[in-house]
């Protein structure tokens, strides 16, 4: 197998000892969940940087935006490397890259800097995100006590969702706002890097390495119920991401709460709860979650624009549960129905569509609401877009009660 020590490979195509450890697991979750931290870190700092680089809200959307679309270039580049050249090679780049964005973010003195920092960390989230699922499936294996899944779903949305709180706390904290949270990103990171890099590989299984784009595929079998969710889990997105984008300004502008901590808080809970309805949809039948999932996220538009229209916290807090459940739903009503009704030679190329779709979704509407921002003001934006999310969601409804009736 490429040098004189044949190694035994059990059942998972995993080598005899590249599982079993609990170091060697939590040293991939700990990776994926600090290069996903890194991602969502600059949410709450974005206040601070508008005055000191002299940036406009418009300026702040396209820096998030530009971060989706890098994971967007990244899936379909580099989607399939780690089962060309290993899991251990991809978690160590995709590590490096976030320590490489940590310092750009650090050193900054300018939005192009912000830029390539964004740039880079959305190639280490495309890059993570299918070599750490990977690593975990083979290192816990499928019969663990621990699913692998659910492992791999909490280093995602977990550092997510902390990654936002963490540099809120520290900006309101710790001295140099600017600074010390990617100070403490940094060395988190490095720690990440160093611990995949110690653990040996997890797979024994190369295909060899070839640069090409990853091919979109849309499953005939499922296409309508695929379609129905990507733009169900898509709308759930462009919330997270304007959320991500603009929940500082809101807080700042709208309802002169100038905390750090709160504006990763409201993150967090959106993140938070995505995890959680991703699990929830196991207890649902399927007939039900779609619509469920409509339902939450028309009802998540309406608390959204409420807060918009009133001023008030509590309906954006409120807003950003019902969305996030809502939207882990749609999301796991998807996945889900990929990997079991789709065909299993398109199966990887489905499911990479359907995260370029809503990574696609996260940062368009972004991009499109600093722009309304930068047209009107703040609160009739925020209107406009939860409008325009209820009325996605409410055609996707539609569309599964007329399914239904033709069916009946």
């Amino acid at each position: 197998m490429g040098n004189s020590t044949v190694r035994a490979i059990d059942q998972t195509g995993a080598p005899e000892g590249a599982r079993g450890s609990g170091l060697a697991v939590f040293s991939v979750a700990f990776a994926f969940w600090i290069t996903m931290a890194g991602t969502t870190a600059p949410t709450p700092l974005y206040p601070l940087y508008g005055p000191e680089f002299g940036f406009t809200p418009f300026t702040v959307t396209v820096v998030f935006a530009v971060y989706a679309l890098g994971v967007v270039l990244g899936l379909l580049v580099f989607g399939r490397l780690s089962d060309q050249v290993g899991r251990r090679p991809v978690l160590v780049a995709a590590t490096l890259l976030s320590v490489c964005a940590a310092v750009v973010f650090l050193l900054a003195q300018n939005v192009a800097a912000m830029l390539v920092a964004r740039v880079i960390s959305g190639f280490s989230a495309a890059l993570v995100t299918g070599a750490a699922t990977a690593s975990l499936t083979e290192r816990l294996g499928q019969h663990s006590r621990v699913k692998p899944a659910t492992v791999a779903l909490f280093a995602n949305m977990g550092g997510l969702a902390c990654g936002t709180l963490l540099a809120g706390i520290l900006a309101d904290v710790a001295p140099s706002p600017l600074r010390t949270p990617w100070i403490v990103m940094l060395a988190l990171a490095v720690i990440g890097a160093l611990g995949v890099i110690v653990n040996g590989e997890s797979s024994t299984h190369r295909s060899g390495f070839s640069l090409q784009l990853q091919p979109l595929h849309v499953p005939g079998e499922i296409r309508s119920d695929f379609l129905r969710c990507a733009m169900a889990a898509g709308a759930g997105f462009a919330v997270l991401g304007v959320l991500t984008a603009v929940t500082g300004l809101f807080l700042g502008t709208v309802l002169n709460e100038s905390s750090h901590t709160l504006t990763g808080l409201v993150v967090f809970i959106a993140f938070t709860c995505t995890a959680f309805g991703q699990l929830l949809v196991r207890t649902l039948k399927p007939a039900t979650a779609l619509p469920a999932a409509c339902v939450g996220l028309i009802v998540a538009a309406g608390l959204i624009a409420t807060a918009m229209a009133t001023g008030t916290l509590a309906p954006l807090l409120i807003g950003a549960t019902v969305n996030g459940l809502a939207t882990g739903i749609a999301v796991g009503h998807g996945i889900g129905g990929i990997t079991t009704h789709s065909a299993p030679e398109h199966r990887g190329a489905s499911v990479s569509t359907f995260f370029a779709i809503l990574y696609s979704m996260l940062a368009v509407p972004a991009i499109g609401v600093g722009v309304l921002i930068r047209e009107t003001s703040l609160r009739p934006a925020g209107e406009t877009f939860s409008a325009v999310v209820a009325v996605l969601s409410l055609g996707v409804l539609l569309s599964l009660v007329r399914t239904v009736g033709k069916a009946a």
